[in-house]
């Protein structure tokens, strides 16, 4: 009886309140960035300023774009753990078809978002028709990746001081005043996403694999096809993040790469994607891509050491991800 007393109280809920109910930890997480944002504000002069709050926009660039594309894999029910040690790749290749090959900037952006897909190829396929866990296959990449991008650069850094027009990518102010370019960026791709994610026959295919996989296969749906696209365009985000972060350092850095995975995967779970899959937003996504920013930026500046920085960012975790199973066991 109780069971369809609870039933009955759902189908009588309004549709606004359910909605509201959907989204409450996206909600929670933005009251967070607030509540963050205005305890840094106080508790430094120097941070709510115009050249900081520009600086933690340009600083979630990289970040943010790894995470889009994150968001899609974890709704799946997925993980991947290549995309820092991909990144830097993407990155290396971007110095080697501009700066080695010299490839007008424009192809050799285009060929590294393209290496970046085919980083996303390999690990759809590994795990979709090699049925190799996701965390193993990407784990495996994630060492492939970040051994190629020394051997290709024979470990020391490809420099860009002959191209300031592919620096210009990042750090350039497309509007005319002090906003870096790379912000735009960005933003483009955000709007990119979320159009993909909630408007598109890709979209409604990665919420229901990671609802229900195999009732979405005995619909009638490849899901094999489907997550080997959906790796695959996680893999073109890899690609634009290399070459954000290359045109930022104005360099190809082969040594770097590793713990931007770890950030990524934790703005998507702050911004309310829940692990298990079935549930996520681009929006609460670029939420959590801000609270990191934030939190490294103002503990900075606080002079906080950088393993403690880890520590509180490690906490804020474990409360993301707390309140996504107290979320499940509620519905």
């Amino acid at each position: 009886m109780s069971t369809l007393n609870t039933a009955a109280e759902t189908a009588a809920m309004p549709s606004w309140l359910g909605g509201l109910k959907s989204r409450l930890q996206q909600l929670l997480a933005f009251a967070s960035l607030i509540v963050i944002f205005a305890f840094f504000s106080i508790a430094n002069s120097t941070f709510f300023t115009y050249g900081n709050v520009t600086s933690i926009l340009f600083s979630t660039v990289v970040i943010g774009t790894l995470a889009l594309g994150t968001t899609f894999v974890i709704i799946t029910g997925g993980i991947d753990l290549s995309i820092g040690t991909g990144m830097t790749l993407c990155a290396v290749m971007a110095g080697v078809f501009i700066t080695n090959w010299d490839l007008p900037i424009w192809l050799g952006i285009l060929g590294a978002v393209l290496f970046g897909g085919l980083i996303g190829l390999v690990n759809g396929v590994n795990i979709a028709l090699l049925k190799i866990p996701p965390f193993i296959a990407t784990l495996a990449m994630m060492l492939v990746a970040q051994g190629l991008a020394l051997v290709i650069s024979h470990s020391a850094p490809i420099y860009f001081s002959d191209h300031p027009g592919y620096v210009k990518i990042s750090t350039g102010n497309l509007l005319g005043f002090d906003f870096p370019n790379a912000v735009l960026v960005l933003l483009a791709a955000t709007v990119i996403c979320a159009i993909v994610l909630n408007r598109t026959i890709l979209g409604r295919y990665t919420f229901s694999i990671g609802s229900n996989e195999e009732a979405t296969a005995l619909s009638g749906i490849n899901v094999r096809r489907w997550k080997i696209l959906i790796y695959t365009l996680a893999g073109l985000f890899i690609g634009l993040a290399g070459v954000m972060i290359s045109a930022r350092l104005a360099s190809a850095q082969p040594a770097t790469g590793q713990g931007y995975e770890l950030q990524a995967i934790a703005a998507v779970v702050i911004g309310g994607t829940s692990l298990a899959g079935g549930k996520g937003s681009i929006v609460g996504t670029l939420i959590g891509a801000l609270i990191i920013s934030v939190l490294n930026n103002g503990l900075q500046i606080m002079s906080i050491p950088q393993e403690w920085q880890n520590v509180i960012l490690g906490v804020v975790i474990l409360v993301a991800v707390y309140a996504d199973m107290i979320r499940k066991k509620e519905a």
